[in-house]
């Protein structure tokens, strides 16, 4: 299978035990950046489920870190968040929260890091269309899995639906468009300095 650095595999130090550390640190590092973009939140009447940033957030690290460091990120925020430090939307915490409405898109991050790393790995995230499509599935997931947990707690499919679906919409096309200017135009400029190119040599 043929696979493709990326942008956090370009400064990974060649030593293990420093490669290690660096790992660790891109980990922690993103679920607390996922903890601060939850804090960008937009309560709406309509939908149980606030607007916020940690969708950009998770589907970003997801590309720049790969499928195992960025689903580990968001692994670590979910755990920070259950053990109660204040990393939810509005500054909450407790396992109440994933119990709760939000309980399923949590959950679903998991799966879009994974899913976003998994095709970066592969390039997508080097052209504007595979990059949108990679962002486009990514988002799935989150909807698959906070559907189906909106649904066990509502039961009513077109409740669901409008509060668990159309409000986010909008904002993820814009995340969405977002991800696929910056992650090509990135690319672009790590080919002009030669930094990519020499660590794949490298690597080959």
């Amino acid at each position: 299978m043929v696979t493709s650095l990326t942008v956090a595999d370009l400064l990974r130090p060649s030593a293990r035990r420093y490669a290690q550390f660096y790992d660790a640190a891109l980990v922690i590092g993103g679920s607390l950046l996922i903890g601060l973009s939850a804090q960008i939140a937009i309560w709406l009447p309509i939908s149980p489920v606030p607007v916020t940033g940690q969708t950009f957030a998770v589907l970003m690290l997801g590309a720049l870190l790969g499928a195992r460091r960025g689903s580990l990120a968001v692994v670590a925020y979910i755990v920070e968040g259950a053990v109660g430090l204040p990393v939810f939307a509005a500054a909450r915490a407790g396992l109440p929260i994933l119990l709760g409405p939000t309980g399923g898109y949590l959950v679903g991050f998991i799966a879009a890091a994974h899913i976003t790393g998994s095709l970066a790995e592969k390039g997508w995230d080097r052209r504007i269309w595979s990059t949108i499509l990679a962002m486009g599935l990514g988002n799935v997931a989150i909807y698959a899995c906070g559907l189906f947990w909106l649904s066990c707690l509502a039961g009513a499919a077109k409740a669901v639906l409008l509060g668990g679906v159309y409000p986010f919409i909008p904002g993820d096309l814009l995340k969405i468009a977002l991800a696929a200017i910056l992650l090509p135009s990135g690319w672009k400029l790590l080919g002009c300095s030669g930094l990519a190119k020499n660590r794949e040599r490298g690597r080959d």
